[in-house]
Protein backbone atom coordinates (compact mmCIF):
# COMPACT_ATOMS: atom_id res chain seq x y z
CA UNK A 1 0.00 0.00 0.00
CA UNK A 2 1.33 3.50 -0.84
CA UNK A 3 -0.83 6.18 -0.57
CA UNK A 4 -4.36 7.62 -0.71
CA UNK A 5 -4.24 8.08 -4.53
CA UNK A 6 -8.06 9.75 -4.82
CA UNK A 7 -11.35 10.34 -2.97
CA UNK A 8 -14.22 9.36 -4.85
CA UNK A 9 -17.33 11.52 -4.50
CA UNK A 10 -21.01 10.45 -5.75
CA UNK A 11 -22.51 13.63 -7.43
CA UNK A 12 -25.78 13.89 -8.93
CA UNK A 13 -24.78 16.14 -11.73
CA UNK A 14 -21.39 16.09 -12.89
CA UNK A 15 -21.44 19.60 -14.57
CA UNK A 16 -22.70 21.33 -11.18
CA UNK A 17 -19.88 19.64 -9.19
CA UNK A 18 -17.20 20.31 -11.37
CA UNK A 19 -18.70 24.17 -11.19
CA UNK A 20 -18.02 24.17 -7.33
CA UNK A 21 -14.88 22.31 -7.17
CA UNK A 22 -13.44 24.48 -9.53
CA UNK A 23 -14.28 27.53 -7.28
CA UNK A 24 -12.98 25.54 -4.09
CA UNK A 25 -9.76 24.36 -5.78
CA UNK A 26 -9.38 27.00 -7.72
CA UNK A 27 -8.33 25.28 -10.59
CA UNK A 28 -10.62 23.09 -13.63
CA UNK A 29 -10.69 19.67 -13.50
CA UNK A 30 -8.05 18.02 -15.61
CA UNK A 31 -9.96 14.72 -17.11
CA UNK A 32 -13.38 13.93 -17.82
CA UNK A 33 -14.02 9.86 -18.27
CA UNK A 34 -16.55 7.42 -19.15
CA UNK A 35 -15.97 4.30 -17.53
CA UNK A 36 -17.45 1.65 -19.26
CA UNK A 37 -17.09 -1.33 -16.50
CA UNK A 38 -18.93 0.94 -14.07
CA UNK A 39 -21.50 2.99 -16.75
CA UNK A 40 -20.16 6.31 -14.92
CA UNK A 41 -19.30 9.19 -16.13
CA UNK A 42 -16.00 10.66 -13.73
CA UNK A 43 -14.33 13.99 -13.21
CA UNK A 44 -10.47 14.72 -12.00
CA UNK A 45 -9.30 17.21 -9.87
CA UNK A 46 -5.47 16.85 -9.23
CA UNK A 47 -4.63 17.65 -5.61
CA UNK A 48 -0.62 16.75 -5.73
CA UNK A 49 0.09 13.33 -4.13
CA UNK A 50 -3.59 12.64 -4.49
CA UNK A 51 -6.99 13.66 -6.57
CA UNK A 52 -10.41 13.63 -6.33
CA UNK A 53 -12.93 11.88 -8.42
CA UNK A 54 -16.41 12.80 -8.84
CA UNK A 55 -18.67 10.18 -10.23
CA UNK A 56 -21.73 10.33 -12.37
CA UNK A 57 -23.97 7.52 -12.87
CA UNK A 58 -25.58 6.80 -16.30
CA UNK A 59 -27.30 3.90 -14.97
CA UNK A 60 -30.61 4.39 -12.61
CA UNK A 61 -29.82 0.43 -10.82
CA UNK A 62 -26.36 1.40 -10.49
CA UNK A 63 -24.53 0.91 -7.30
CA UNK A 64 -23.98 4.65 -7.63
CA UNK A 65 -27.77 5.66 -8.16
CA UNK A 66 -28.27 3.80 -5.39
CA UNK A 67 -25.79 5.13 -3.30
CA UNK A 68 -27.34 8.63 -4.28
CA UNK A 69 -30.36 7.62 -3.23
CA UNK A 70 -29.59 6.77 0.19
CA UNK A 71 -27.27 9.66 0.80
CA UNK A 72 -27.23 12.36 -1.95
CA UNK A 73 -23.94 13.96 -2.65
CA UNK A 74 -21.55 12.15 -0.63
CA UNK A 75 -18.09 10.40 -0.28
CA UNK A 76 -18.36 7.26 -2.50
CA UNK A 77 -15.12 5.56 -1.16
CA UNK A 78 -11.68 6.02 -0.71
CA UNK A 79 -8.97 4.37 -3.50
CA UNK A 80 -5.65 3.04 -1.86
CA UNK A 81 -2.55 3.48 -4.76
CA UNK A 82 -1.13 -0.45 -4.68
CA UNK A 83 2.29 -1.62 -6.94
CA UNK A 84 0.66 -5.28 -7.30
CA UNK A 85 -3.04 -5.11 -7.01
CA UNK A 86 -2.98 -9.25 -7.53
CA UNK A 87 -0.90 -9.82 -4.74
CA UNK A 88 -2.80 -7.16 -2.44
CA UNK A 89 -5.95 -9.33 -3.72
CA UNK A 90 -4.82 -12.30 -2.67
CA UNK A 91 -3.33 -10.88 0.98
CA UNK A 92 -6.25 -9.42 1.55
CA UNK A 93 -8.41 -12.06 0.73
CA UNK A 94 -6.08 -14.26 3.26
CA UNK A 95 -6.88 -12.45 5.89
CA UNK A 96 -10.41 -12.47 5.76
CA UNK A 97 -11.51 -9.40 4.15
CA UNK A 98 -13.87 -10.01 0.98
CA UNK A 99 -13.63 -8.06 -2.28
CA UNK A 100 -16.61 -7.46 -4.43
CA UNK A 101 -13.93 -7.77 -7.75
CA UNK A 102 -11.37 -11.10 -7.90
CA UNK A 103 -10.40 -9.90 -10.93
CA UNK A 104 -8.90 -6.00 -11.22
CA UNK A 105 -11.67 -4.17 -13.91
CA UNK A 106 -10.71 -1.52 -15.81
CA UNK A 107 -11.51 2.09 -13.91
CA UNK A 108 -11.21 5.68 -14.69
CA UNK A 109 -7.11 7.22 -15.11
CA UNK A 110 -5.54 4.14 -16.40
CA UNK A 111 -6.04 1.93 -13.54
CA UNK A 112 -6.98 -1.82 -12.61
CA UNK A 113 -9.26 -1.20 -9.69
CA UNK A 114 -10.98 -3.84 -7.05
CA UNK A 115 -13.45 -3.15 -4.34
CA UNK A 116 -12.87 -4.51 -0.55
CA UNK A 117 -16.35 -5.16 0.54
CA UNK A 118 -17.55 -2.27 3.18
CA UNK A 119 -19.13 -5.18 5.33
CA UNK A 120 -15.83 -5.97 6.00
CA UNK A 121 -13.73 -2.45 5.94
CA UNK A 122 -16.15 -0.38 9.12
CA UNK A 123 -18.37 0.21 6.47
CA UNK A 124 -16.04 2.17 4.39
CA UNK A 125 -15.92 1.40 0.20
CA UNK A 126 -12.17 1.07 -0.44
CA UNK A 127 -10.87 0.69 -3.96
CA UNK A 128 -7.48 -0.76 -4.42
CA UNK A 129 -5.83 0.72 -7.38
CA UNK A 130 -3.08 0.23 -9.60
CA UNK A 131 -1.72 2.38 -12.84
CA UNK A 132 -1.90 0.17 -15.99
Amino acid sequence: MEKIEHIGIAVEDLEKANSIFKLILGKSNYKTEYVESEDVLTSFFDLGESKIELIESNEKDSPISKFLRNNNNAIHHIAIKVSDIYFEIQRIKNEGIRVLNEIPKEGADNQLICFLHPKDTLGVLIELCQEK
